[in-house]
């Protein structure tokens, strides 16, 4: 019997356009002689809808997206009734990136529903949506991370020049300030004084309630590939060549010139500092599955974590698919087929425990 693989894409995130790229990708990868395969999509009003069995390639991320008047309740209704066959072997591939999909509440809804499914659970991908609270953890651990501050939305409608005084206080210029939940380098802002502070503090409350200002590390970054389950691995570390003052928005996904190079220049010595807390991090942040993280090496051979994906970019040209490639000469579609391994091993092993006394 074929293994249902739900791939879900889209959703209630800034990053919706970039999720359609990673789904594209995904589903034209996995193997229609061995898997069902369905694409579903979730409108930017959280709409589910699914697409049917996919029988040919996808040419073109306007095919993914379905027009409905369904409201969001009976949309998940009719896809729990009329699409997912709970009497077949199943498993879900969330390739929703941010808010509603990588932040824990995707999760959930399959943790109730008793789905396996891929990637990190509910804790983690909620810890490592929330960089305030995923640089919390890791400085608890002792981690090597960025210099930080954060601030809620509340705190800055009462009084802005206290919450800038406090920054300043505890930072050094330059910033650069974020959402705490969100990806894809939106929003983000590089600052070098307190006007363009409090310019780039209004932008990202447009898109959260606290906000994570960091210290600016001079550095190359590097990112890295981690996947498994308690025994995770590490990829050869990557790093991209960029024409822009740092990797934002447009650098990542419309800037041509930007350049990946990998494996990274790093001396053996400093690629396994790398890799060994790339590991580090994914287990300290109790992830599963896949995840990128992102480390900074400084001139003097220093490591210091930025942050961690807990469902990074996943096109065929992303970081992921491109790291293992070089790391252990992974293929995409192989890469797709232990993810969905991986989520069954964990399945099964969360299915092992006793759930009642």
């Amino acid at each position: 019997m074929k293994t249902n693989v739900y791939v879900l894409y889209g959703g209630k995130s800034a990053e919706h356009e970039v999720s359609l790229k990673s789904a594209s990708a995904i589903l034209n990868a996995l193997d229609k002689d061995k898997y069902n395969v369905y694409p579903v999509y979730i409108s930017k009003e959280g709409v589910w809808s699914c697409l049917g069995l996919l029988k040919e390639q996808i040419e073109s991320v306007e095919q993914l997206q379905v027009e409905t008047k369904d409201s969001v309740s009976s949309s998940v209704g009719k896809f729990l009734t009329q699409v997912l066959d709970e009497k077949q072997r199943n498993v879900v591939f969330p390739a929703i990136h941010g808010t509603f999909g990588e932040d824990g509440t995707l999760q959930g809804l399959l943790e109730i529903l008793n789905i396996p499914y891929v990637g990190n659970e509910v804790l983690s991908s909620a810890v490592g949506m929330d960089k305030v609270i995923m640089k919390d953890i890791c400085a608890k651990h002792n981690l090597p991370i960025t210099k930080y501050s954060s601030t809620k939305l509340h705190l800055w409608k009462e009084d802005q020049e206290k919450v800038l005084d406090e920054i300043e206080e505890k930072l050094a210029y330059a910033y650069f300030v974020k959402p705490a939940n969100l990806g894809s380098s939106v929003a983000i802002n590089r600052v070098e004084n307190r006007e363009e502070l409090r310019k780039a503090i209004d932008e990202a409350f447009i898109y959260d309630t606290k906000v994570i200002i960091e210290e600016e590390v001079v550095g190359r970054e590097m990112q890295v590939s981690v996947i498994g389950n308690d025994n995770p691995k590490a990829s050869l570390p990557g790093e991209f060549i960029i024409h822009r003052p740092f990797f934002d928005y447009e650098a990542k996904y419309n800037d041509k010139s930007t350049t990946p190079v990998v494996p990274a220049r790093l001396t053996p010595e400093v690629t396994e500092k790398v890799r060994e807390l790339a590991v580090e991090a994914f287990k300290v942040l109790n992830c599963y599955g896949l995840a990128r993280v992102d480390i900074f090496v400084t001139d003097d051979n220093e490591v210091i974590l930025n942050e961690i994906n807990t469902m990074p970019g996943f096109t065929a040209l992303s970081m992921t698919p491109v790291l293992w490639k070089a790391t252990d000469g992974t293929t995409y579609p192989e890469l797709v087929e232990k993810l969905i391994a991986f989520a069954f091993e964990r399945y099964e092993q969360k299915n092992s425990l006793r759930r009642t006394r």
